[in-house]
């Protein structure tokens, strides 16, 4: 495997980092790697592909579970 070093991490960024890795468990080096892993590891996602999926989903779906109402009452609940 390679090694990288990093310089010059701006304070702010490494305590980010650091306590990201310590609510995780992890290793602050483990913790770069994962955040590289998300970074570049994510694949761009085609628009029409995607579109194609949804709409092949809701094909599937026959009936509506949650109406308009439903919706808006969900939204308005504890507004004043």
């Amino acid at each position: 495997m390679a090694t990288l070093t990093i310089k010059n991490i701006p304070d702010e960024l490494y305590e980010q980092l650091k306590q990201s890795a310590d609510r995780h468990r992890r290793s602050v080096n483990s913790e770069v790697i994962v955040c590289l892993e998300k970074v570049l590891g994510s694949s761009l996602v085609d628009p029409a592909t995607f579109l194609a999926s949804i709409r092949a989903l809701r094909k599937n779906i026959s009936t509506v579970f949650v109406t308009e109402e439903d919706l808006r009452a969900a939204k308005d609940e504890g507004r004043l």
